[in-house]
């Protein structure tokens, strides 16, 4: 009897951690914001368009590796202006103005670093967010004269599928342990014998 008690604690972890993993399946998305972003013009007449940065880096640490989180965005005039995702090692090569954002680099000397985004795309972009340090950047087209746009962002969390693989792994184990606790089969098949 008193093992059939301590059958109830594997079983609430095992449903625990069930929960869980159901939830992360789920995911959970964001409602779309939309805001206006600046754009660095730039005139027919320059040689390459200079590409703006944000000035502090977005530090994503090592724990959000069990996560898999992705950023939407789309932004309204794609034949106009770009966005993008760079890694912060980009603002060594090329620093940001710390007031205007503004750096000396064109488009083709961001390209290295750009991790999502840039300037071949339609207009939209998923960065999936994994551990490191990034930064935003945006530019204009040549001739456009576009100073800012609107942008548009959701984005989506859930574990990683590796952890959803071990939690489904364990609330199996778990749940199996406490039937086996609190109704043994050799008991059972013991009845069915007898």
């Amino acid at each position: 009897m008193m093992v059939r008690i301590l059958s109830v604690l594997p079983m609430l972890v095992g449903l625990l951690c069930a929960l869980i993993l159901v939830l992360s399946l789920v995911g959970y998305q964001t409602q779309a914001t939309g805001n206006q972003v600046p754009i660095v013009p730039c005139s027919a007449d320059d040689s390459g368009c200079n590409v703006g940065m944000t000035v502090e880096d977005m530090d994503v640490p090592r724990a959000f590796g069990l996560l898999e989180i992705t950023l939407d965005v789309e932004w309204k005039e794609p034949d106009r202006g770009w966005l993008g995702v760079v890694d912060s090692s980009a603002a060594e090569e090329c620093p940001p103005d710390s007031s205007t954002g503004l750096t000396m680099c064109t488009e083709e000397d961001i390209e290295e670093f750009l991790v999502a985004g840039g300037p071949d795309n339609d207009g939209s972009m998923s960065f999936r967010v994994k551990p490191g340090s990034y930064r935003f950047v945006t530019a204009g087209y040549e001739g456009a004269g576009l100073d800012s746009q609107l942008v548009e962002m959701t984005s989506s969390v859930h574990l990683d599928n590796f952890v959803e693989i071990i939690l489904a792994g364990t609330s199996g184990l778990l749940l199996i342990g406490a039937g086996e606790m609190a109704f043994p089969i050799s008991n059972l098949m013991k009845r069915i014998r007898g």
